[in-house]
């Protein structure tokens, strides 16, 4: 078993012992997008200096950009007033965020009520990750 550091246990972690976490341009204050971290992953996140997630759908530790080569450059961590929520602000290496090759996750937005996206494709996503298939 690891120890864990005292910094972390100041964090109010859910049920599923996870955290959400933003990721914010820090140069610019655009929110790029939304994960969840483990206590691994945050310690991890802290210590290297470039984010690492929890995929809760393949449920391991994520490393962002290890296949798209898309790292973050964590810049700062901050912490919420009910201590339940973490706030990346980060360089993002390659300027994409997103699986779907767009800058940020949050492309689309309510228009008459219909989902509209309103952040062009940068990159092919078929051209970034490579396919299992």
């Amino acid at each position: 078993m690891t120890n864990t550091p005292n910094w972390l246990e100041e964090i109010r972690w859910s049920r599923d012992d996870l955290v959400p976490v933003i990721a914010q341009q820090a140069e610019t204050g655009k929110v790029l997008m939304f994960a969840w971290m483990n206590r691994d992953a945050l310690n991890l996140s802290a210590t290297t200096g470039y984010a690492v997630y929890w995929s809760r759908s393949r449920q391991k530790l994520w490393r962002k950009g290890e296949e798209s080569g898309h790292r973050q450059k964590i810049i700062d961590i901050l912490f919420d007033c009910d201590e339940d929520v973490i706030l990346l602000k980060i360089e993002q290496e390659g300027g994409i965020a997103c699986h779907t090759g767009r800058e940020s996750c949050f492309y689309r937005r309510l228009k008459n009520l219909q989902w509209t996206s309103f952040e062009p494709v940068l990159k092919n996503p078929n051209l970034i990750y490579k396919k299992n298939e």
